[in-house]
């Protein structure tokens, strides 16, 4: 019985630490509230220390936004199709993945005014990420020129 008991509290705990996560401070609640008044399906997670990501959807098209713990917008990715990448993006790609299979792309914006752009690829165990900017080169995730 006393197992049951722990195993019981142990659970409710668990479930209550979670749900602490989805909770975001009220100045990132009303950035994301002011910049994406249309979102709907909104869930958080809580990406670094000092970081969280929303994930939502406007008019059923697929976002993520991240904003800092102090309510500043970093960045908004948007789930786009193969054929929505710029022809620059899509050229190096094939030129440097040629028989590659893609598993999603999305658009990203950011801060300080870049557009780039995301590839998951899939690979023989899992998938990785390529990054371009809006000319076509790729890049590692945090090196973007901009």
């Amino acid at each position: 019985m006393k197992n049951i008991f722990f195993f019981a509290l142990a659970v409710i705990l668990a479930s209550a630490a979670g749900c602490a996560q989805k909770k975001v401070p009220i100045e990132v609640d009303s950035a994301f509230k002011i910049k994406f008044s249309n979102a709907t399906n909104i869930s958080w997670d809580k990406e670094n220390d000092h970081e969280y990501e929303a994930e939502f959807q406007i008019c059923g098209a697929k976002y993520s936004a991240n904003f800092s713990d102090a309510g500043k917008w970093l960045e908004t990715e948007h789930v786009i199709t193969y054929n929505e990448l710029p022809q620059a993006v899509k050229q190096n790609f094939i030129a440097t993945h040629k028989d590659t299979k893609v598993k999603g792309v999305a658009k990203i914006e950011t801060s300080i005014g870049s557009t780039n752009y995301e590839i998951e690829i899939k690979q023989l165990f899992g998938t990785k990420e390529l990054f371009y900017d809006i000319n076509g080169k790729e890049f590692q995730d945090g090196d973007s020129e901009d």
